[in-house]
């Protein structure tokens, strides 16, 4: 406790006010983004519809091999991210294993010599963000496979009664699976910002606003969203 304490106090009051802002920002937009009773909901919450209709649509579709398709592509795309995400992780931890080159090129761009334990704790922030991401990624590639078996279970007369109740379960895996992903998006996007830690609070509060409004605009005030808000089914 001793140690911990002594740690705490080569960090100044604005670096402990630069990561609550980016720790604030991350979950603000995450609830802002998931959040259903906005009157101005974001891409995320407009693509449930989407994903329901597709689902429907499968049902009438067959063969169903452009299903197939798409829902593989998600997976593949959902399992590299996890990937990339593990890959960053390790690395980390082999950096804050050997921290002392890194005190070299910090000391470059910052006003004194870095201690090592300082930038062992700006380091720790990014990789809670990563190891958050790999875990959102890993359990959204898992539910893109719950929903494949879902589809597989629909079966191939559109007239079967239980055919639209599984398609529509298969609806909310994939949803389920689709918010999962851009949650551990969310988190690549805040490590990143986060790595501007080592450049000082000022650098790491400038990068937690510019991640935080190129996060709420790509789901709010994208051209994306435009053309589904346009579209006439909406």
């Amino acid at each position: 406790m001793h140690i911990l304490l002594d740690q705490m106090a080569l960090f100044t009051m604005l670096d402990v006010l630069a990561v609550a802002l980016t720790f604030a920002s991350w979950a603000l937009l995450g609830w802002l983004i998931e959040a259903e009773a906005l009157s101005r909901p974001s891409v995320t919450i407009l693509m449930k519809d989407y994903r329901r209709d597709w689902m429907r649509e499968m049902i009438t579709r067959q063969p169903r091999i452009f299903d197939a398709t798409i829902l593989g592509s998600l997976q593949q795309g959902t399992t590299f991210l996890a990937s990339a995400s593990m890959i960053a992780l390790g690395g980390l931890l082999a950096l804050i294993g050997n921290i002392e080159r890194l005190i070299g090129v910090a000391g470059d761009f910052t006003r004194g010599d870095p201690l090592a334990a300082v930038i062992e704790v700006k380091l720790i922030v990014t990789g809670i963000f990563l190891l958050y991401a790999f875990l959102k990624f890993i359990w959204s590639s898992r539910l893109f496979g719950y929903c494949a078996v879902l589809m597989a279970a629909v079966p191939n007369d559109p007239e079967d009664p239980s055919a639209l109740p599984r398609a529509m379960q298969a609806a909310e895996v994939n949803i389920r699976a689709a918010m999962n992903f851009n949650r551990g998006l969310r988190a690549l996007y805040f490590a990143l910002g986060s790595l501007a830690w080592l450049l000082g609070a000022e650098a790491l509060i400038v990068a937690a606003v510019a991640v935080a409004w190129m996060v709420w605009s790509r789901d709010f005030a994208s051209q994306s969203r435009r053309v589904l808000v346009g579209s006439p089914r909406v």
